[in-house]
């Protein structure tokens, strides 16, 4: 007898990403196989791995069952695990008694928000889950993408190909590197900086906090300055800059914005802003969400790159990067029950945003205070 044996076996599905351009998908044939092992049942739409060049005979080989389509696996699963928040079509078919395991973003998706909690599904999401130490480690594999993304797009926006001011973001002996700031020292912040510095920019940190920004002077040898974060240092730093990357993240809250549409006059026609944390709203008044076939606008002369599912560029990487984290999760729902899972672990409770109709987590129910719970 197995030593895991779950108290009921779960049905289990992942469907295709339908938001543009995403190619990640929400479970791997490795992570079929251990659920299966545990005495799961998974289901899987057909395609789901195509953009990352797994086949349905890989997950089939897995023991996965291959449904032909996503209303198929809505109307199979009990938990179902995906990358992205859920879109309109698929919030139709969540039903009460269902879970739905991806990440969300509810504080500055007010539309999701209502149609999760019209739903009656259970909603837990990947970005407000904790650990011992206070961090977020579901979200952390795709801020290290996205920190990392941010410095090489902003480069190249910064080509003169590209729409900027066709400025080199390293220099070159004799002509100095751009200068980038990076507001908020967390996980995305300290990548997007580890890479700016290691393409020999001019990089400022800014940050509220004097423990992370002594951490970073020490990660990086004092190749990256730190400065403490306030809307006069941001506004000193703005005239010189090239290219500024947010970063700012407050757990299930919309994300403060630091940058102001006046601010943009302060700056050098043709910058260029990459905003990471659109999709808690983003950290740029001028900010609204792009997609990868579309990833910029102009607002005043500077470049605007606002892509809402940047890690999706990476979808390789990024799949199993993810993968890695959720899938413990996701055997601990499936093994102990959705409602025991979450009464056992007080971190995978941090994760659960709306439930019969009303939400709970509180940093997303401060941000929508009329819709009760």
């Amino acid at each position: 007898m197995l030593a895991w044996r779950p108290v009921s076996p779960m049905r289990i599905g992942t469907v295709r990403e339908i938001k543009t351009l995403e190619f990640r998908v929400g479970l791997t044939p490795e992570n079929v196989r251990e659920l299966a092992h545990h005495g799961h049942s998974v289901f899987v739409e057909s395609g789901a791995g195509g953009g990352i060049g797994i086949t349905d005979e890989v997950y089939r080989a897995a023991g996965a069952q291959i449904l032909p389509d996503a209303a198929g696996v809505f109307a199979s699963a009990e938990l179902i695990v995906k990358v992205k928040e859920p879109q309109p079509a698929e919030i139709a078919r969540l039903k009460p008694g269902q879970t739905i395991f991806t990440y969300l973003h509810l504080a500055a998706d007010p539309e999701q928000t209502r149609g999760l909690m019209r739903s009656g599904a259970t909603a837990i999401a990947y970005e407000t889950i904790t650990d011992d130490e206070g961090r977020l480690p579901l979200l952390a594999p795709m801020s290290q993408v996205a920190g990392r993304m941010a410095a090489l797009v902003g480069a190249q926006y910064l080509l003169k190909p590209f729409g900027g001011r066709g400025l080199l973001l390293s220099g070159v002996p004799g002509v100095p590197p751009a200068r980038v700031g990076i507001l908020g020292a967390g996980v995305a912040g300290l990548h997007a900086a580890e890479i700016a510095a290691g393409m020999r920019a001019d990089v400022t940190l800014f940050d509220i906090s004097e423990s992370r920004l002594a951490e970073a002077d020490a990660a990086f040898g004092g190749a990256v300055k730190g400065v403490f974060s306030s809307a006069e240092a941001i506004r000193a730093f703005l005239p010189s800059a090239d290219l500024m990357i947010g970063c700012v993240l407050v757990t299930g809250a919309a994300a403060p914005k630091l940058i102001l549409r006046e601010d943009l006059k302060l700056m050098k026609p043709r910058s260029v802003l990459v905003d990471v944390a659109i999709d808690q709203g983003g950290c740029f008044e001028t900010s609204r969400p792009t997609t990868h076939d579309a990833p910029t606008f102009m607002v005043d002369g500077i470049i605007h790159y606002c892509v809402a599912n940047m890690p999706g560029a990476a979808p390789l990487t990024s799949t199993y990067a993810l993968t890695a984290v959720t899938l413990p999760f996701v055997l601990a729902l499936a093994d102990k029950g959705v409602e025991r899972a979450l009464a056992d672990d007080p971190h995978l409770a941090a994760g659960l945003n709306i439930a019969a109709g009303e939400i709970v987590h509180p940093a997303v129910k401060q941000a929508f205070p009329s819709s009760g719970g």
